[in-house]
C-alpha cells in the first residue's frame, strides 16, 4: 500500500507571497550600507511557505522516520532504550543549553563540577582510576584507548609493538579502528561455545602485542567466563587489555571491567545512559583506564582542587586533544541526570532487566528459530533464520517484514559468524506486553516463511517504499 504523500507535496512546497508571519520593517539604521561587491544581485530564492503547511510538513517527515518514541527498537548492540524526557527538561535550562564553550573557569563552575562529578560516576561503575569524557563517539573512544595504549609503548621506546587482538564476533568498529591507530589486526575464530579460546590468545601474545580489543559480553550477548585468565596471558605477554564498551549495559552494578583485567575502555553514554542515539549524532563515548594510562589521556581533564574545579591542561604525556572544546557538554549532562536517577541499586537493576528480557525472548522464540548458542545469553540474544532461509524467506525478507507491524528490524547479517543471524537486544525499559506482542509478530512470520516464503519477498506492504 503506497500511502504516502506525493513527493510534491513533501519537497516542493514553496508558493509565491505564502507566509507564515510579517515581520516589521527595521528601524535600525545600517552603520555602513554593504559594500556593491557583497550585495545580491537577486533575491535570495527562499521558500515560501506558511506556518500551518511547514508544521505539517516536518510533522510528515516525523512519521516516516522510526524512533524508540514510536514503538519497539530491538536494535542488537545498539541498546535502543527509552530516553527518559526529564533529562530534556534539564538540559534544556538555558544555564546549560547556553553555556558558550569559551567560558572563563570561574563563571562556569557548575557545568565544570557536572563533568567532574560525571567522570567519577563512571570510574566507580567501571573500576577504573582515570577518566576522560573528550571522545564524541564511541569509534572516537576506541581510538583514544588505542593511542593511549601505543603512547605508552613507545615512551617505554618499545617501538616493535603493533599487533592487537579481536575475536571474530567484533564489532565492526574494530578492526578499522586498529588501522587508524596505525595498528595491525590479530583476528581469533571464536570457540564452538562462541567465546574467546584462550589457547588461542596465548599462541599470539607475544613482544610484538599492543594489546587485546574486546567486549563482554561479546557480541553474541555471552559472557567471556575465561576473561580473567585471557586478561593475565595478555599482561604477561606486555599487552594491554582493551574492552569495547558497548555492552556495559548488562554488567551495571553486577561487576566492573577492571575486576575482569581490562585496562581502558570506552563507554557509549547514548547505549548505556539513555541519552539520545541515532541519526549521526551527536554521541558521547568516555574512556576510562587504570592508573597506569592515566598520564596519557587527551588534554584537558577537569580537576577538583578545594572545590574549585579547573582544566588541567599541564600533561606532557597525553596524546593531545581528541576534539574541539571539552566533549559534547550536553550528551554528557544527560548520562549525568540518568545516573544519578538511578543510583547505585537502580542501575543494577536496569542490567538485570536487560538480562531478563533477552532471556526471555530467547526462550519463548527458541521452538520458532535456531539459536546457535542456545544455553545461556546476557542483554541481548542472537537469532538465526537458516531454518527460514531453506524455506525461501532470508533474515532480511523477516526485517523487512517487521517494517509491516510498525516495529523496527533488528540487527541483520551480524555478527557475521552466525549465518543469517537476527541480533536482538530489547532493553530493560520494554513491558512484558511489548515483548509478547514481539514474540507474536515473530511467530506469525515464521509461519509465513513457512507457508508463502514468496509473500516476505515484496514486504513491507505498509512503508512509503
Amino acid at each position: 500500500m503506497q500511502n504516502a504523500m506525493p513527493e510534491k507535496l513533501l519537497y516542493e512546497l514553496s508558493v509565491p507571497d505564502q507566509r507564515g508571519v510579517r515581520l516589521p520593517k527595521s528601524d535600525v539604521p545600517l552603520a555602513e550600507p554593504l559594500p556593491i561587491g557583497l550585495r545580491r544581485a537577486e533575491d535570495a530564492p527562499l521558500s515560501e511557505v506558511s506556518e500551518n503547511e511547514i508544521i505539517r510538513h516536518f510533522h510528515r517527515l516525523s512519521n516516516l522516520n522510526h524512533h524508540v518514541d514510536r514503538d519497539f527498537y530491538p536494535l542488537g548492540s545498539c541498546t535502543m532504550k527509552y530516553n527518559p524526557k526529564v533529562n530534556e527538561k534539564i538540559v534544556n535550562d538555558p544555564h546549560l543549553s547556553e553555556l558558550h564553550p569559551f567560558t572563563p573557569t570561574r563563571f562556569c563552575q557548575g557545568a565544570l563540577e557536572v563533568l567532574y562529578e560525571l567522570g567519577e560516576q563512571l570510574k566507580a561503575i567501571t573500576g577504573f582510576a582515570g577518566v576522560t569524557l573528550q571522545p564524541p563517539a564511541g569509534a572516537s573512544g576506541e581510538l583514544t584507548g588505542l593511542l593511549m595504549m601505543r603512547k605508552y609503548h613507545t615512551s617505554q621506546n618499545d617501538n616493535i609493538r603493533k599487533r592487537v587482538i579481536i575475536p571474530d564476533s567484533a564489532h565492526g568498529t574494530n578492526p578499522a579502528t586498529i588501522h587508524a591507530a596505525g595498528c595491525e589486526v590479530i583476528e581469533l575464530k571464536s570457540g564452538p561455545d562462541g567465546t574467546v579460546d584462550t589457547e588461542e590468545v596465548r599462541k599470539v601474545a607475544d613482544e610484538r602485542l599492543v594489546g587485546m580489543m574486546i567486549t563482554n559480553p561479546n557480541t553474541l550477548g555471552i559472557f567471556e567466563s575465561n576473561i580473567r585468565e585471557i586478561s593475565k596471558i595478555v599482561h604477561r605477554a606486555g599487552g594491554f587489555m582493551y574492552m569495547d564498551g558497548a555492552n556495559l549495559n548488562a554488567l551495571l552494578g553486577i561487576t566492573t571491567p577492571a575486576k575482569m583485567g581490562f585496562d581502558v575502555m570506552h563507554i557509549n553514554v547514548h547505549k548505556t545512559f539513555s541519552t539520545p542515539h541515532g541519526g549521526g549524532g551527536p554521541g558521547a563515548g568516555p574512556v576510562c583506564c587504570v592508573e597506569k594510562l592515566e598520564p596519557y589521556l587527551p588534554t584537558p581533564v577537569v580537576r577538583k582542587e578545594e572545590n574549585i574545579f579547573f582544566h588541567d591542561w599541564a600533561r606532557p604525556k597525553s596524546i593531545g586533544k581528541m576534539q574541539g572544546y571539552f566533549g559534547n557538554f550536553l550528551i554528557l549532562a544527560r548520562a549525568y541526570a540518568y545516573i544519578l536517577a538511578n543510583g547505585k541499586d537502580g542501575l543494577q537493576e536496569v542490567s538485570q532487566a536487560a538480562i531478563i528480557n533477552a532471556n526471555y525472548l530467547r526462550i519463548l522464540l527458541q521452538s520458532d528459530y535456531d539459536i546457535p548458542f542456545p544455553d545461556r545469553c546476557l542483554h541481548e540474544v542472537v537469532l538465526s533464520a537458516d531454518k527460514q532461509a531453506k524455506q525461501g524467506a532470508r533474515a532480511l525478507d523477516i526485517a523487512k517484514r517487521l517494517l509491516d507491524f510498525g516495529i523496527h528490524a533488528p540487527t541483520i547479517y551480524f555478527p557475521q559468524i552466525v549465518h543469517e543471524a537476527m541480533m536482538i537486544e530489547p532493553t530493560e525499559t520494554e513491558t512484558k506486553e511489548t515483548l509478547d506482542r514481539f514474540v507474536d509478530i515473530m511467530r506469525q512470520i515464521a509461519k509465513e516463511a513457512e507457508e508463502k516464503p514468496e509473500f516476505l519477498h515484496d514486504a513491507p506492504y505498509t512503508t512509503p517504499i
